[in-house]
């Protein structure tokens, strides 16, 4: 079905509910210093992310992306950049929001309650804890790196639920309604003509979309706002094995043959993607209006030196579930 698809960015699984955008930079200069008490990665908003912090992070993700592949990827080109580089942005600009988000919840007032901090610590110590020799080394961390960082996840989180309380969860089986059908797609008129006949015909949809139809697909899953206008309307008023008339739209023109008019399994999956929808364009009202008041920058030099290395007893990558168990408030 011809439609505008957004683009999806590829991330490994963090907090599920922060998995809203990367970061955004606003004038985000080089940084050059001379002297580096601790080495540092970026800073937004006056706030510092370490070297240790951000390695924490890069481990993590090296060892999950090998988890889910099972083979040493960080050769391979990944959307014209090897795997290594494609990390080490993503931790950036992963690590980058977080901080962006803990400065917003501070400017509204949210903070971490002594339940919430206890749990942390708890988390903390249970993370690093489970890190061997060779990761801790590999990190350069300490306890108090991985406390920072489940602090700065913890009010995070506690931001995004605050800035979508207020979201209405209903969602109707009318607005997600999924439904199956086939469909033949023709440019010209000329052509739209004698699929018109054909089918007025009592000729097989599908042996008519063989010859005919200028889509890759001819069985097509489609909701609304998935397809054009006209197409839509046309479309969810029919009925299974009902065949809809020539529909003209500025493309070309449809065919449309219901299979299935509402199928309710992927209705409900379709359900928590428009839910998630309305959050996100929650959290982006308010989050991405005080991000550009915030100034950012890298130190290129400190983090273009950092290198992931494939090590034997460097397995670390559970960051983000030790995190869950612990903190998933």
């Amino acid at each position: 079905m011809k439609k505008q698809r957004n683009c999806k960015i590829l991330a490994a699984c963090m907090i599920t509910c922060l998995s809203v955008g990367g970061c955004q930079w606003k004038d985000s200069p080089s940084i050059v210093e001379t002297v580096f008490p601790v080495e540092k990665v970026f800073e937004v908003g006056g706030e510092v992310c370490t070297l240790p912090e951000a390695k924490v992070i890069l481990t993590n993700y090296q060892n999950m992306y090998a988890t889910m592949y099972g083979i040493d990827l960080w050769g391979h080109g990944l959307e014209g950049n090897d795997l290594e580089t494609y990390v080490k942005d993503l931790t950036v600009a992963r690590l980058a929001q977080i901080m962006a988000m803990d400065q917003l919840a501070q400017e509204k007032g949210i903070s971490l309650d002594e339940e919430e901090l206890d749990k942390i610590k708890e988390a903390s110590e249970a993370y690093f804890n489970s890190l061997n020799d060779a990761e801790k080394a590999y990190m350069d961390v300490a306890v108090e790196d991985i406390e920072t960082l489940y602090r700065r996840y913890g009010l995070a989180n506690k931001l995004y639920t605050y800035l979508t309380e207020g979201v209405d969860h209903e969602v109707s089986d009318d607005e997600a309604r999924i439904m199956e059908a086939q469909q033949i797609f023709v440019s010209e008129k000329s052509t739209s003509k004698e699929v018109s006949e054909q089918l007025k015909s009592g000729a097989d949809f599908l042996s008519v979309a063989s010859v005919y139809n200028e889509e890759a697909e001819t069985e097509v899953t489609f909701g609304r706002n998935d397809v054009p206008k006209e197409v839509e309307e046309e479309a969810f008023s029919l009925e299974n094995d009902q065949v809809s008339g020539r529909i003209r739209t500025e493309e070309g023109y449809y065919f449309i043959k219901c299979i299935n008019h509402f199928n309710q399994e992927k209705t409900d999956v379709n359900k928590s993607v428009i839910l998630e929808k309305r959050r996100k364009e929650a959290f982006d009202g308010a989050y991405l209006a005080f991000l550009d008041t915030l100034p950012s920058g890298i130190y290129e030099d400190t983090w273009d030196a950092v290198q992931v290395k494939v090590q034997k007893d460097v397995k670390t990558d559970s960051f983000f579930e030790v995190y869950e168990q612990y903190c998933g408030w």
